[in-house]
């Protein structure tokens, strides 16, 4: 009989969770877990998307695992060599085989009385299963897996070519030779318009708003030194931390100095494209940098298709589709075989799971999130989320360290479950994000929310979550912890 209980259940076979079962499985070695996936494949959002030039936008010495050495020739490494990352690494722990494939988590409901979960799955095959454990532990990413963010075009329906949404890349679409209009500004448009432009007849990256956009070597050479001269873990570990301190500067920098920040990033920017060209109008944001993320291109592939003349960034905003392109408010018409809709995502949390705690449902959007892994008044779940500001796996990998040591420091003391609660009066309630881009802004108020202060604050600083996350105190007065009840232990 296949088993159903389980000491622990992660949610999501990517890339968090494929690292929270390695930490799991070394640093609780006693604990049962498995891992359920909503999909029939491994990786995630590094499956999912397969459109042209599909990449990282962080270095993989940082959105690389803690406890496993990127050791591929490039830092910012395509999708393909991720998810094969990710896959070698389920594989060589071991924790592929705990993964369970297509069982799509539907719902969570927690037992004070039983100190259990129940957790409800819909199988591939229709079946629906349920399975209980102790401790929930879900790492299913904030993307809505069926679809992106397709806004409503006027006139799309007599566009005579092909609409498509990168998060749905029809794999027998042929732009060879095609006039492409990508729409967009971010980090997908600017990885797609580069990768299309070398077989298209011409691309045109269409946006509204400018972005700030950052171009940096694909391949890190004082990481091939280390490497050359040093064990692969110590050099991996110097670089990631060298990368970590360069991000945070960078981060603080343009948060306190943005107007200098702004100039240095459209002083590079100008570097790339020459002085005749047009950055006030393409390149240079109405808002500070920071405020939303600041896209990274690899070996200036974006700058270096705009000075070919195979892609122009226009901007201004649509007016209507035509049946052979797109005219603007402007009155220019844009000719295109091709739109590319990079239009944003749609934001999903723990992926529309339902919860339950003792019976009466619950609103995570109405709850804090504690250490920026909990949430208030619910007991024994976690979820990983990464930073906004810096690579995602860095701030995994610290909610992976402490959901380890909380389930040690429960298991020494006899404790069966933990509750965040918010217990400071002065506490104030800020959103979970606070990114102002589209896609963000749609979806925050179905998010917990954040504090003004620790431990609910997040406080986009790795340093000083390492500090805490690893090495603070659990028994905090914020966390409160409870023993089974007595015809529980009786049982």
């Amino acid at each position: 009989m296949s088993q159903t209980h389980f000491d622990v259940i992660i949610i999501g076979a990517g890339l968090s969770g494929v690292g929270a079962a390695h930490h799991l499985q070394h640093k609780c070695p006693d604990k049962t877990y498995a891992i359920l996936e909503g999909r029939d494949t491994i990786g995630g959002t590094w499956d999912l998307f397969r459109y042209p030039g599909i990449r990282s936008d962080s270095d993989m010495y940082t959105l690389g695992y803690v406890f496993r050495p990127w050791t591929e020739a490039k830092a910012i490494a395509d999708g393909p060599s991720i998810l094969n990352y990710i896959r070698e690494t389920a594989a060589e722990d071991g924790t592929a085989r705990h993964i369970r494939f297509g069982h799509k988590v539907t719902a969570a409901s927690w037992s004070s009385t039983e100190a259990l979960w129940m957790v409800e799955a819909l199988r591939s095959d229709g079946e629906r299963v349920s399975f209980t454990c102790a401790f929930l532990f879900t790492c299913t990413g904030y993307y809505d897996y069926s679809g992106g963010h397709m806004p409503d075009f006027p006139g799309a329906e007599r566009f005579a070519g092909r609409l498509v949404h990168p998060q749905a890349w029809p794999q027998d679409l042929d732009y060879t030779g095609k006039r492409v209009v990508v729409i967009g500004s971010g980090a997908t448009a600017v990885t797609l318009v580069p990768a299309m432009a070398e077989t298209a007849a011409h691309v045109t990256m269409l946006q509204r708003t400018p972005t700030y956009v950052v171009s940096r070597p694909s391949v890190d050479a004082w990481a091939d030194k280390m490497r050359a001269r040093l064990p692969a873990k110590l050099a991996y570990g110097l670089v990631r931390w060298r990368n970590v301190l360069v991000g945070m500067f960078f981060y603080n920098l343009a948060r306190k100095r943005p107007t200098r920040t702004r100039e240095r990033i459209l002083g590079w920017v100008r570097d790339h494209l020459g002085p005749d060209y047009d950055v006030a109008s393409h390149f240079t944001p109405p808002y500070d940098p920071w405020d939303q993320r600041v896209c990274l291109v690899p070996d200036a592939d974006l700058f270096n298709a705009l000075n070919s003349g195979r892609a122009e960034v226009v901007t201004d905003h649509i007016d209507s589709f035509t049946g052979d392109g797109i005219r603007l408010k402007s009155g220019k018409v844009l000719a295109a075989d091709i739109v590319v809709a990079a239009t944003g995502l749609r934001l999903q949390h723990l992926g529309g799971m339902a919860v339950q705690v003792d019976g009466g449902p619950v609103k995570l959007s109405q709850s804090m999130g504690y250490k920026g892994c909990m949430y208030s008044d619910v007991p024994n779940m976690a979820s990983c989320f990464g930073y906004t500001n810096a690579s995602w796996t860095l701030r995994c990998d610290l909610t992976c360290d402490y959901v380890c040591r909380l389930l040690n420091h429960m298991d020494a003391r006899g404790l069966a479950f933990a509750i965040p609660r918010k217990r400071d009066p002065a506490l104030t309630e800020e959103p979970m994000l606070s990114f102002t881009s589209g896609y963000v802004q749609r979806a925050i108020d179905n998010f917990p929310k954040q504090g003004s202060k620790a431990p609910w604050k997040l406080r986009q600083n790795y340093a000083l979550d390492l500090l805490d996350m690893k090495f603070g105190k659990l028994d905090d007065g914020a966390l409160e912890f409870h023993r089974r009840a007595p015809d529980r232990m009786a049982a």
